[in-house]
């Protein structure tokens, strides 16, 4: 899960932006109360998922979930632009043909909210709440913003020298038991279960299939990891990418007109298999725009 930290000096930013030439080693996690100290997660998460004390169990599911150090989020967040930055150079082909149902027909259907949530999530730590969580004929969603999740498997842009906040875990883990890779996988973050709400009532758990929208473009995805229990809006570096997002764990993201639409129920197996987020996310997109 992305740490939303104060906005950065120009010279500590020109810093942050800089990628290790070479792939470097996992860093360790940062204690937990560096996390709780970067995050400000509600008192009311479960203590069975998110970023408060790792992941909820994925009940009937065989993926497995990895404890996650203690994470909170009582410092301000960092710092957003007040408009979306420029969309980056059209993704690879394989994007752009994960819009066979397109961006239109699924926003018309999430116009209105029947809210599910007994109360409302902020996207960063110092913003107002906001944000519900909408009910629908096969799915959940909610507009929210993007902040980069650069956490799991180290890479070259995801790793401990290009995000200080860079955590080694996920809230699920592949088939083979590793973390997740957020620079290859398009994956989301839902809030840890609270009073507020619980993503596993509702048939949202790890591997759980996505479609996430920005502008024209779709892109599918995976729930794969969680965090504070009152914030909201976050992916993959992967899933930026996709959406012609920048994709800086420091400086990326977008601070709103992102629609996130989970569909209940849905698993993409194993979790690390784009291809079977791809095939189950078209054929419940078109199902959603049907129904809806």
């Amino acid at each position: 899960m992305r740490v939303r930290v104060p906005t950065l000096t120009l010279a500590a930013a020109g810093v942050a932006l800089i990628a290790p030439a070479t792939l470097p080693g996992a860093a360790a996690a940062l204690p937990p109360e560096a996390r709780t100290a970067a995050h400000g997660e509600g008192a009311g998460a479960d203590p069975g998922s998110g970023r408060g004390a790792g992941p909820a169990p994925a009940a009937g599911r065989d993926v497995p979930a990895v404890a996650r150090p203690e994470r909170g989020a009582t410092t301000p967040s960092r710092g957003r632009t007040t408009t979306a930055p420029p969309r980056t150079a059209a993704g690879t082909a394989q994007d752009r043909a994960e819009g066979a149902v397109t961006a239109a027909d699924l926003l018309a259907k999430v116009g209105t909210c029947a809210e599910i949530s007994s109360g409302r999530y902020r996207t960063d730590a110092n913003s107002p709440a906001t944000v519900p969580v909408c009910g629908a004929r096969g799915a959940v969603f909610w507009k929210a913003d993007l902040d980069i999740d650069c956490d799991g498997q180290a890479t070259v842009h995801c790793n401990g020298q290009a995000d200080p906040l860079y955590s080694p875990s996920t809230a699920y883990v592949q088939s083979d038991g590793q973390p997740l890779n957020a620079e290859t996988l398009p994956y989301i973050v839902v809030p840890a279960a609270s009073s507020r709400w619980s993503p596993g009532a509702s048939g949202v758990r790890g591997g759980s299939v996505a479609a996430v929208v920005y502008q024209d473009r779709v892109q599918y995805a995976v729930v794969g990891d969680t965090g504070p229990s009152d914030l909201i809006g976050e992916a993959s570096y992967a899933t930026a990418r996709g959406l012609g997002i920048s994709s800086g764990p420091s400086d990326g993201g977008v601070p709103s007109g992102v629609t996130y639409i989970v569909f209940k129920d849905s698993v993409a197996d194993p979790i690390e298999d784009h291809q079977a987020a791809v095939s189950t996310g078209e054929r419940l997109a078109r199902q959603f725009v049907a129904d809806n």
